[in-house]
C-alpha cells in the first residue's frame, strides 16, 4: 500500500524521497509512518489525512494523503 506524506515547514527535511508514494504496511497509523521518517511525535502539532484534521492514532489505508506541520512560531 502506499500514501502521499507531506511535510510541511521545519518537517520537510524529513520528506522522503518517495513522499508520493510512500510505502506502508496494512494497520500502520500516523504516529508509526511519523517515527519511520524520524519526525519526533512531540513536535507535531497538526495532522491531515484527506485534509481532514485528524490525530496520530488514525489507521492509514491506501491512497491516502497525510498532511504534518510543526509548532510555527513568530511574532
Amino acid at each position: 500500500m502506499n500514501i502521499t506524506l507531506l511535510c510541511y515547514a521545519t518537517f520537510a527535511e524529513k520528506s522522503p524521497e518517495c513522499a508520493d508514494k510512500f510505502p506502508i504496511l496494512s494497520g500502520e497509523t500516523v504516529s508509526d509512518v511519523l517515527q519511520r521518517v524520524g519526525i519526533p511525535l512531540a513536535e507535531v502539532k497538526i495532522v491531515f489525512v484527506n485534509g481532514i484534521s485528524s490525530g496520530l492514532d488514525v489507521q492509514l489505508s491506501e491512497g491516502d494523503r497525510v498532511g504534518v506541520f510543526p509548532a510555527v512560531g513568530g511574532g
